[in-house]
């Protein structure tokens, strides 16, 4: 499947009677990187035989923001929009462009609130880090995200991108450090994420509306990578020195980066970029990557 570039308003929305699955990731995607896509690729992983089975339709996206609210500036969209085509292309993963064209702030809360009312049938889930569920009471109206859509959290906290990564974390504890208001929605499988609202409203009197979510902890951490550590990186290191002279120069005599990357075990960039977007970086030196020339 092609990955997609939805527009504001989906013409399939609700065309089929089972409610479809659709998650979503959201970020500043400055620059996209490998612990994005893992993220994305393992809720797809886990909800295609659930959604095979419920015969539902599934979509997960990545969800581009304009800027974030917690940050100064951000990289031109369309070099983040294009950077995400790239990492995403012979993925099932798409792309929502929902948040990416608004002008800044746009807040998580408000964009649930509208793919609520865009798909108000369908099984909403938003991905986010552990780190991120943590800080919700700091979000706007961050603890109100469950009225709108079921939360899928990972644990990126003091995980490397190491075989460490693969060690099953504590639901149990990991529950217990998210905010108070949450903890009762946490459920233990990610079908309980499917269940029909008013079975939702019977099994917890807590829940308030027909869209209250439920909470899943992944119990498997994924890579500790960030979009900051990767700048900061681009911009204190060379590129390997067979990428020189000039952008034509670069696009007409420059090794194939597949080349580059393979040879160079030492460059971080080779576990944390996909190869076409390292590529990008460089060709429209994007983060200081003057440096590159």
């Amino acid at each position: 499947m092609p990955n997609t570039v939805h527009s504001r308003h989906d013409k399939n929305a609700n065309t089929h009677n089972a409610p479809t699955i659709r998650a979503y990731l959201g970020g500043s995607f400055d620059p996209v990187h490998n612990g994005h896509l893992q993220m994305a690729m393992t809720v797809y992983q886990r909800l295609l035989p659930i959604a095979q089975q419920q015969h539902r339709d599934l979509h997960v996206s990545l969800l581009p923001n304009a800027r974030s609210p917690f940050k100064q500036k951000s990289t031109d969209p369309n070099h983040r929009l294009t950077m995400l085509k790239l990492a995403t292309v012979n993925t099932p993963i798409q792309i929502d462009e929902l948040e990416l064209w608004q002008a800044p702030p746009v807040y998580t809360i408000d964009s649930v609130r509208s793919l609520r009312q865009r798909y108000p049938n369908d099984h909403l889930i938003f991905i986010i880090g552990m780190d991120s569920a943590l800080s919700l009471d700091q979000w706007k109206e961050g603890l109100r995200l469950t009225d709108y859509v079921n939360l899928w959290i990972f644990n990126r906290n003091g995980v490397s991108d190491s075989d460490k990564s693969l060690i099953t974390q504590d639901v149990n504890a990991l529950r217990a450090e998210l905010p108070k208001q949450l903890q009762h929605l946490v459920i233990d499988s990610p079908t309980d994420l499917m269940m029909p609202a008013s079975q939702m409203l019977t099994d917890n009197a807590f829940l308030k509306n027909v869209h209250q979510g439920h909470i899943y902890i992944d119990p498997h951490p994924v890579a500790a990578i960030s979009s900051t550590q990767i700048r900061q990186q681009l911009e204190s290191t060379k590129a390997p020195v067979n990428i020189i002279s000039s952008a034509e120069r670069q696009m007409t005599s420059t090794p194939s980066i597949n080349d580059i990357m393979r040879h160079n075990e030492s460059n971080p960039f080779a576990k944390w970029l996909n190869p076409a977007v390292y590529q990008y970086i460089i060709a429209h030196q994007l983060y200081s990557a003057a440096q590159f020339r």
